[in-house]
């Protein structure tokens, strides 16, 4: 059995990963750490909080002492770190705790591990000749794309809010520890997931709980704002394979080849709800569609070529955007069918 330290768990994506990393490999015992501030919950990990492979750890991976506690305990031989702050907004009124996790977390762990795992520069403890750091990263690092052109790996670096310039700093760091100490990492940056666990503050979700509130849904600027949409198993899918067989000190970007502008995204998942969960008025959920002042700095376009994990490392999206879309409403639904069981009980 081998032991991952898995960052962020209680997270959107960590906590999908989680559960679907268990079941498809039965070798590794895995042990999440994570703050649980405002976007993780240990709800989203209620299926596996029994599971004899995995142990929760409430703390922050800025903490040195706990962190590498945790490596000598648990005799850590992989790391595959999601802990982030994400949310944009949030990244424009009130930065600090970006630079906080995202790039100090991020060395933390990076430093932890390298001491724990290597004797010198390129030379493993033999107890940990296999160990792996993989970082998980975002494809806002990269800028924002006019209506034409994909973001590959070898785009430049052009961040634009605090959030993604944390995250570009973070994943120089990482580089920095492969290219001047030898140490096995990888980096995937993806496209934007959407699917079941993810907080309420994100797009789809706002749609989806605005519009079975009866609440205006605000849009941001006039809903032109495209992004590539990932279904997060598919993430999940990549994110394993980049793991177990990307090459050590390689890039991959994930990305669904979904392009949707934003005012899409809320007339399409609108028009499902029409038919799942019409409204009691009898009216469209699209009447309550509303245009906001656009974010400071908004990101045009964002959307990833992919090519480079489909041919190496042989991955592939199980779901289109249609697809996809249809099995998220419905994990909403249910959510929102048992949240209102819960209070009238």
């Amino acid at each position: 059995m081998v032991s991952i330290l898995v960052t962020g768990g209680a997270g959107f994506i960590g906590s999908n990963f989680i559960p679907f990393y268990l079941e498809s490999n039965t070798k590794v015992n895995i042990v999440n750490i994570d703050a649980l501030t405002y976007a993780g919950s240990l709800d989203n990990l209620a299926d596996v909080e029994k599971h004899p492979r995995y142990t929760f750890i409430n703390g922050n991976v800025c903490d040195r002492k706990l962190v590498k506690r945790i490596f000598e305990i648990y005799g850590i031989k992989g790391v595959i770190h999601f802990a982030a702050e994400s949310h944009v907004d949030n990244s424009i009124t009130d930065p600090d705790a970006f630079m906080q996790t995202n790039i100090l977390g991020t060395f933390t762990l990076l430093d932890v591990a390298k001491k724990h795992w290597m004797v010198s520069n390129g030379v493993y403890k033999e107890a940990y000749k296999n160990a792996r750091f993989h970082h998980v990263s975002t494809d806002e690092v990269y800028g924002t794309l006019e209506k034409e052109g994909l973001f590959e790996e070898t785009t430049p670096y052009a961040p634009n809010s605090p959030y993604s310039a944390s995250k570009a700093a973070s994943d120089f760091i990482v580089r920095s520890y492969h290219h001047t100490y030898g140490m096995n990492v990888v980096t995937t940056n993806c496209s934007n997931n959407y699917g079941p666990k993810q907080h309420d503050e994100k797009l789809i979700p706002t749609i989806i709980r605005k519009a079975l509130a009866g609440e205006p849904i605000p849009i941001y600027g006039d809903g032109s704002n495209i992004r590539d949409w990932l279904y997060v198993l598919d993430h999940c899918k990549g994110l394993a394979l980049a793991y177990e067989k990307g090459v050590s000190g390689e890039t991959y970007n994930i990305g669904g080849r979904n392009e949707r502008n934003n005012i899409y995204i809320a007339q399409k998942v609108c028009g499902i709800l029409d038919n799942k969960r019409p409204s009691a008025s009898g009216s469209s959920y699209k009447d309550l569609i509303t245009y906001v002042k656009d974010r400071a700095g908004h990101d045009f376009r964002y959307a990833i070529d992919a090519s480079k994990i489909e041919n190496e490392l042989g991955w592939s999206a199980d779901e289109n955007f249609e697809t996809g879309i249809e099995k998220t409403v419905d994990w909403y639904l249910k959510r929102h069918a048992l949240t209102k069981e819960k209070d009238i009980v």
